[in-house]
């Protein structure tokens, strides 16, 4: 069967290598994939073209397609391909709004009572500032729309607060900030059936100690030591099961993979996110101890058969981390040659990678990731640095601290 993944980065990457492992994956395609995807054919087309990506499936006789972008999803791609009668992995346009807008996502929350951070809504910057003039700090602003990871403020101060409310365009939400440990969840939903995969811890922030700007995340390390089995099964009570549930209440069903952005309050876990796809980084560590087999396990979500044993995880820990453009997320340089020092004990996720001949350059602000694996945290922890260190390009950033606060937490 040949097969199609939607999408370019690293967490595309990881995906492909998991459905390699299968031998009745035939052909695996990438569109449009990126020059160090060895293991597929990277196919040239838009993704957001939906009568160039149904040609492409139908010239090539594609069984199975995984759209993972949120661009893509968002703009219906999946309600496109289905109606060819291509099988899809991933939410239709209308159940992919819980990721691509803020506010339909928190009215869900609001609606069936899913635990959430407390909100308003605004449309006018007027109304906005003038609540900001006694909420209380810090406060968090967020963008309606899909901004790849970056449209979260965190203000510690009223000018902060200001300044973010002024640079939003449309309507956008300002909640409380929510204190607690923040876990990543990622979740296979048939439509009311949810297999949760393994927890990760992601690392948003740019810089060490997690300063610097939201990036698209810069590493990520699984399992995530705060959430304990008790925190799961409230997880499913309260959060994931209702979820689910209420999307088939309000008639669109969701299917495929539901991330869900947790923070672990004193009260209790709290949805932070919603995103309707795989998560990038979290799906290079948490792919990195699956032991069943990927491709089953999606099929089972697109055939309505998803049951509890359709994924298992073997002991041990992962960290990944990711290798930037110096600049990231904000200018940064491209074409610089990507050296990698042979032997690497350790699996590299190519992302913002190019060919320049038959070298390889950088070509986008998170370039590539690092993935390894160990019987604890630290042992993960230690091979990927170690074999980070064997990636040279210039300019080159990564943080060094992936996983450290984690760590802290599994030594108490």
């Amino acid at each position: 069967m040949n097969i199609l993944v939607i999408g370019s980065g690293g967490r595309e990457h990881a995906i492909i290598k998991k459905l390699k492992e299968n031998p009745a994956a035939g052909v695996i395609y990438a569109l449009p994939g990126n020059a160090g995807m060895a293991e597929a054919v990277c196919v040239p087309l838009d993704p957001l073209d939906p009568s160039e990506v149904t040609a492409f499936c139908r010239d090539m006789a594609i069984g199975f397609c995984i759209v993972t972008p949120e661009d893509p999803l968002a703009k219906g791609l999946v309600d496109v391909l289905e109606t060819e009668g291509i099988t899809c992995l991933g939410p239709t346009r209308a159940a992919a709004a819980i990721e691509s807008s803020k506010l339909f996502a928190k009215r869900l929350m609001q609606k069936y009572r899913i635990p959430t951070a407390a909100w308003q809504t605004f449309s006018g910057k007027e109304d906005a500032l003038s609540f900001l003039d006694s909420c209380a700090l810090p406060i968090v602003i967020k963008a309606d729309g899909l901004l790849k990871g970056k449209g979260v403020i965190v203000a510690d101060t009223r000018g902060e607060a200001r300044s973010a409310v002024r640079s939003m365009v449309g309507p956008f939400i300002i909640e409380e900030c929510l204190v607690g440990h923040e876990v990543s969840v990622l979740t296979l939903v048939d439509g009311e059936n949810v297999v949760p995969l393994l927890s990760a811890t992601d690392h948003k922030r740019a810089l060490d100690e997690d300063k610097g700007p939201n990036t698209g995340g810069m590493g990520a390390v699984a399992p995530s030591p705060f959430y304990t089995l008790e925190i799961k099964h409230r997880c499913m009570r309260d959060v994931y099961l209702p979820t689910a549930r209420a999307m088939v209440k309000e008639g669109i069903p969701f299917r495929g993979c539901l991330f869900f952005g947790l923070i672990l309050t004193k009260d209790g876990p709290k949805v932070l996110e919603y995103n309707a796809r795989f998560g990038d980084p979290e799906t290079q560590a948490v792919l990195a101890l699956m032991d069943s087999d990927l491709l089953s396990a999606l099929q089972a979500v697109t055939d309505g058969t998803l049951a509890a044993d359709s994924v298992s995880f073997r002991a041990g820990h992962a960290c990944c981390v990711v290798a930037a453009s110096g600049g990231y997320p904000g200018a940064f340089e491209k074409g610089l040659p990507i050296h990698i020092e042979e032997p690497l004990e350790a699996t590299v996720h190519m992302a913002g990678v190019a060919n320049n001949g038959e070298q390889l350059v950088t070509a986008g602000g998170r370039v590539l990731s690092v993935t390894a694996t160990g019987d604890t945290l630290e042992a993960a922890r230690k091979a990927a640095y170690r074999e980070m260190a064997k990636v040279h390009f210039d300019n080159m950033h990564y943080r060094r601290d992936i996983g450290a606060q984690a760590l802290l937490i599994g030594k108490e």
